[in-house]
């Protein structure tokens, strides 16, 4: 036996063994990847080992966003504009929405920027094993680089939207408290929800391909699940609890409170919130585990 040893499972953890050699030969190692076993074996310290790859994966999908864009990081700026504009004239104006004592379109525009960070970064992380299929089955290395990489794409967007934000803050007159500096700590909070909805987006749109159509469905139904074309009062009292049970709720009313300084923003809501999002980065990153060793063979 020469060379390296794969077997068909590829979430494992290497071990070497001296290789059958003539007598004249020096003492060559070869690795043999085994399945790991247990619902608890997250292996995470395998990210850090593997932190270069990482590195390229999100620079190969930067890349690959803008290659031949006739506007190229324009986009970034326009779409979440245009959404304002849209809101501001059949929410703002027509539908008379309050925005608890601010502009409209900043009050709106505040809650857009985490909320294009989470649904442009789920919206990759669930659909990007299927897309990378060719290198899974190819290579080993941590499958959650793949998904990983896909939530910190949309960073490049946010810093490019969040200049943006700066600019309108100043022309209405807004400037920012100290709770400025909370504020990445919502950012982070936002790139977990994504990174944990779309550990269990990814692993099951490789055993059932109709995930990748209810994506752009879900993202649609939880942008108006979502306090950002109005404020999270207007929600009755007695549904404030299921309401908080959107992870969403408690990062857009950060985002208000860090930016704006509204001081009711932050209430249950959003412990309620950070709870729901644990669980499910918790849940997910054990159920992508547990199925990575089976997504060379399906993919």
């Amino acid at each position: 036996m020469s060379g390296q040893s794969y077997p068909m499972d590829f979430n494992a953890q290497s071990s070497a063994y001296p290789r059958v050699q003539n007598s004249n030969e020096p003492a060559v190692p070869y690795f043999v990847l085994e399945p790991s076993r247990g619902w608890v074996s997250l292996q995470l310290n395998t990210l850090w080992q593997y932190r270069e790859l990482l590195y390229f994966l999100v620079w190969r999908d930067i890349k690959v966003r803008y290659k031949q864009s006739a506007l190229g990081v324009a986009w970034a700026i326009l779409q979440p504009v245009l959404i304002v504009v849209v809101f501001s004239i059949f929410f703002g104006s027509f539908g008379q929405i309050p925005s608890d004592g601010f502009p409209y379109p900043i009050f709106t525009y505040v809650a857009l920027l985490p909320w294009q960070l989470f649904a442009g970064s789920l919206s990759l992380a669930g659909t990007s094993l299927v897309m990378n299929q060719g290198l899974i089955t190819k290579v080993y290395f941590p499958r959650l680089l793949v998904p990983l990489s896909a939530v910190f794409v949309g960073l490049v967007d946010f810093g490019i939207s969040f200049v943006v934000l700066l600019g309108l803050m100043a022309y209405y007159g807004i400037a920012p408290t100290v709770a400025i500096f909370t504020l990445p700590i919502f950012i982070m909070l936002a790139i977990l929800t994504a990174f944990g909805v779309g550990l269990w987006l990814s692993a099951l749109n490789v055993q059932y391909r109709d995930v990748q159509h209810i994506i752009p469905f879900l993202i649609q139904i939880w942008l108006f699940a979502t306090p950002i074309a109005y404020p999270s009062s207007m929600v009755p009292e007695q549904w404030r609890f299921l309401y908080g049970l959107n992870p969403m709720v408690g990062v857009i009313e950060g985002f208000r409170w860090a930016l704006l300084g509204q001081t009711a923003s932050l209430n249950v809501s959003t412990l309620i919130s950070v709870i729901v999002i644990t669980i499910v980065l918790v849940s997910g990153l054990i159920y992508f585990r547990r199925m990575e060793r089976t997504f060379a063979d399906v993919v």
